[in-house]
């Protein structure tokens, strides 16, 4: 069963460019959509892309932040606050080294810090939220400061800045 196949082949010397697509010509108006008033249908105008599509968005301002949501000017301050305190065993930053887990500032100047120590066994675990304390209650705009102290989840080299890990030679 040895059948031969054979390939025609076919020498051309040009080919016809095919003819161009035109939208206008392709596109007939629905019913109803760009009649003018005459009747005739106004399928360019109605299908036409217009070309100031951005331009309602690009004109919008951004809305102000509210001064204890992150970027706001308070919440910065607090922030600011917290990269003054020093680990005495670290020579970093309590909010560089991912000790700080969380800061929530209300409309009326309550601050709620929720922190974390490298460990529960820590020399300063007494006396480092208490200073967290005062340094955040001295903030002006904030009139009550509260630290929560939590260990879930405990505290890892992973959650220092990148900041930090170049500062003790971890990158």
């Amino acid at each position: 069963m040895n059948e031969e196949r054979k390939i025609l082949v076919e020498e051309v010397d040009a080919v016809d460019a095919p003819p161009k697509a035109r939208v206008d010509d392709a596109v007939e108006a629905p019913e109803g959509l760009g009649a003018s008033a005459d009747g005739s249908a106004d399928v360019r105008e109605s299908f036409e892309r217009k070309r100031d599509y951005l331009s309602g968005f690009l004109a919008q301002k951004p809305k102000e932040l509210a001064g204890g949501e992150p970027g706001g000017e308070l919440y910065e301050a607090v922030i600011d606050a917290l990269k003054e305190i020093y680990d005495p065993e670290i020579p970093v930053n309590i909010y560089d080294l991912g000790l700080i887990y969380g800061v929530d500032i209300t409309g009326d100047g309550h601050a709620s810090v929720q922190m974390t120590l490298t460990t529960p066994h820590c020399p300063v675990a007494e006396s480092m939220p208490g200073e967290v304390e005062l340094r955040v209650g001295s903030v002006p705009g904030i009139g009550h400061a509260e630290v929560n102290l939590v260990w879930d989840p405990p505290w890892d080299p992973q959650k220092m800045s990148d900041d930090a890990k170049l500062e003790l030679g971890m990158l």
